[in-house]
């Protein structure tokens, strides 16, 4: 090298930042998987329709999943397949992502509660698309990173706490829509009693070495409550003193 002159490699540190190099380094990967849970989605879109809702996909999209999952697996974020995050718990599925915040109906203006905060992906993902996200994590050394990340990343619509989130955020009820990230043994009553009207909540429900089920439960503006079995899926359980 001629004294004086640069590596084409330093000369891209000088120009970008790292903010820069960052933003645009899981660019591609991020859009093959967003890709990916689309055509998963046409082939088993939600019940009565024919594919995710584009603005679910653009959330999808618009989420850096890679800031979500620890450092030695970011080779694996933009994988359409859950990853371990510690402490026994998991970032879910991106494909299982999109079809419970779809199956949520999300508008701009709702008020959600999630069930299991986790890494924060899936509250992420939901900020994207709503108004606010309160969001409950029962393992403490989670709910303080989690916390932190979200903050980091510009997140100021998501509230989080640690709590287990059985018992639901009465405080902030009643809620337009709740998402539960931890498979249950049964639907708790007082997430039931916390939904709006009109409102709608997907839950897994299953033991941990048994079969669980994606349900999808809606309470019509009477107060009465529907359910609706998705499809089959594993979770986590859904842990505390219930």
């Amino acid at each position: 090298m001629r004294t004086g002159s640069l590596s084409p490699l330093l000369i891209a540190l000088l120009l970008f930042s790292p903010a820069d190099v960052d933003a645009t380094s899981y660019a591609k990967e991020r859009a093959a998987l967003v890709e990916e849970v689309r055509i998963w989605g046409k082939r088993d879109p939600p019940p009565g329709r024919r594919s995710f809702d584009e603005k679910v996909l653009s959330a999808l999209n618009e989420v850096r999943r890679h800031e979500f999952v620890p450092r030695n697996a970011r080779d694996e974020a933009y994988a359409n397949h859950p990853l371990p995050i510690g402490h026994g718990q998991t970032i879910s599925q991106p494909y299982i992502v999109a079809l419970m915040t779809d199956l949520v109906e999300p508008k701009e203006d709702d008020v959600v509660l999630e069930i299991g905060t986790g890494s924060g992906y899936q509250a992420a993902v939901l900020a994207k698309l709503v108004k606010k996200v309160y969001s409950i994590e029962i393992i403490e050394p989670l709910a303080k990173s989690v916390s932190e990340r979200l903050d980091r990343l510009g997140y100021g619509n998501v509230e989080t706490r640690l709590g287990d989130g059985y018992y639901g955020w009465e405080e902030h009820a009643p809620f337009d829509a709740i998402v539960v990230t931890a498979a249950a043994s049964h639907v708790p009553p007082p997430l039931i009693q916390q939904l709006k009207p009109g409102g709608r909540m997907v839950i897994p429900v299953g033991g941990r070495f048994m079969l669980q089920y994606l349900l999808l439960i809606e309470k019509n503006n009477d107060g009465e409550i529907i359910t609706r079995q998705i499809t089959a899926v594993r979770f986590v359980p859904l842990t505390g003193r219930h």
